[in-house]
C-alpha cells in the first residue's frame, strides 16, 4: 500500500482508503463488517473513512468498535457533519450548535480522542459561512479534530472556506468528491481551484457503485444481492447508471483491463489515482475479498496510451458538467 499526502498538508494516509457508506449498520452484518475493517487493515489500509448520518449514526459505532485495540497513532480516522442525525430541529446543517455537538457524538461512537479529518459533507446555504468555520476553528483548536475537510463543494465554495481558514489558522486540506471514469465533473473548476489551493481530493464511488466492475449486463436482471436490487445499499443512487447504453460502454473497458493485467475494478481505482490532485480513493466492502482485489490498484501506473483509450470508450457516457456537483438546494 502506497501513502500520499492529503492535499498540502503533511498528513500521510493510505492512497486506497476503507469507508463504510452503506454498508456498515445496514447491508452487512457487524461480524461481516469487522471481518472487512481486518483485511482492510492487514492489507496496509490505514485511513477509514465514514460520517455521522451513515445508518442513523450505527456506522460510525460499528467502525469505532472494529477499530479497538488498534495503535491509534498508525490510524486516520475521518468524518462528515451536515446531515440530519436527529428528529430535532438544530439536529442538522452546519450550524455552531450542530457541529459542536456532533464532534463530541462522532468521537463517542468512534471511541477516540480526536479524528483526523473532520468534513463538512455539505455546504450549507442557510448558516452563515463564518458561524461553520469559526466552529471548526474552534474544533481543531481544542484538539477534536487536526485537519478540515469538506465533501461535494463547488470551487467557489471551497476558496470562500478555504480563506476563512487560513485568517483562523487551521488547515483546510480536503475536498470528498464523487469521482470516476463515468463521473467527471471537478476536472473542469474543482482540482483547478483545489491544486492552487493545496486542497487533496478524497474521492468515493471511484467504481461507480459497482457498475465499473463490468457485473452489470446490458439487457440482463442485475445480479442477486447486488447493490442494484438493494434499496438500502444505493439501488437509487446506481439507477441512473443502469442503462443499456452506460452498460454497454462499460464492457468495452473490458479488453483495456485485460490489456494492462487489471481487473475492471482496479482499472478502475487505479484511473481515479492516476490525477495527482487525488489524495486517496474511497473503497467500499461487504465481502474481504473486495478489498483484496481493490487494493492491487495501489501504486499501479497506467500509460498515456490506455489513458487515452479509456478516454475514448468513455467518452460518450462520462458526466463533465460541474453543474452536477451536489448540493442541497440555496435558501430563498
Amino acid at each position: 500500500m502506497e501513502h500520499r499526502h492529503l492535499g498540502r498538508s503533511g498528513l500521510l494516509i493510505s492512497e486506497i482508503a476503507y469507508g463504510n457508506w452503506i454498508t456498515h449498520g445496514s447491508q452487512v452484518e457487524e461480524d461481516a463488517a469487522t471481518a472487512c475493517v481486518r483485511a482492510a487493515l492487514d492489507l496496509g489500509i490505514t485511513t477509514f473513512d465514514t460520517a455521522d448520518v451513515y445508518a442513523g449514526t450505527r456506522a460510525e459505532a460499528v467502525l469505532g468498535r472494529a477499530l479497538q485495540g488498534q495503535r491509534r497513532e498508525g490510524l486516520e480516522i475521518f468524518t462528515k457533519v451536515y446531515w440530519p442525525t436527529g428528529p430535532g430541529p438544530n439536529d442538522r446543517s452546519l450550524s455552531r450548535k450542530h457541529i459542536m455537538e456532533s464532534i463530541n457524538g462522532s468521537l463517542r461512537r468512534l471511541q477516540t480522542d480526536y479524528v483526523d479529518l473532520y468534513q463538512a459533507h455539505r455546504y450549507d446555504y442557510t448558516t452563515p459561512l463564518e458561524e461553520t468555520m469559526q466552529a471548526f476553528a474552534d474544533i481543531v483548536h481544542g484538539g477534536k479534530a487536526l485537519y478540515i475537510g469538506v465533501s461535494e463543494w463547488t470551487a467557489s465554495e471551497i476558496r470562500a472556506g478555504w480563506e476563512l481558514a487560513q485568517d483562523l489558522k487551521i488547515q483546510l486540506v480536503s475536498n470528498q468528491p464523487q469521482y470516476s471514469m463515468l463521473w467527471r465533473v471537478i476536472e473542469a473548476e474543482v482540482v483547478p481551484t483545489s491544486i492552487e489551493l493545496g486542497i487533496g481530493q478524497v474521492v468515493f464511488s471511484p467504481i461507480a457503485q459497482g457498475v465499473l466492475t463490468g457485473k452489470y449486463q446490458p439487457g440482463k436482471q442485475p445480479p442477486a444481492g447486488s447493490r442494484a436490487t438493494d434499496d438500502k445499499s444505493g439501488a437509487n443512487f446506481i439507477s441512473r447508471l443502469m442503462t443499456d447504453e452506460v452498460l454497454t460502454t462499460v464492457q468495452g473497458l473490458r479488453p483495456l483491463a485485460e490489456q494492462a493485467g487489471l481487473t475492471m475494478a482496479q482499472l478502475a481505482v487505479a484511473w481515479v489515482l492516476q490525477n495527482p490532485n487525488v489524495s486517496a480513493a474511497i473503497v467500499g466492502a461487504t465481502r474481504p475479498e473486495q478489498l483484496e482485489d481493490n487494493v492491487k490498484a495501489s501504486g499501479v501506473k497506467l500509460d498515456d496510451d490506455l489513458i487515452k483509450a479509456i478516454d475514448q470508450v468513455t467518452q460518450s457516457i462520462a458526466e463533465f458538467d460541474p453543474a452536477k456537483t451536489v448540493s442541497p438546494p440555496k435558501r430563498p
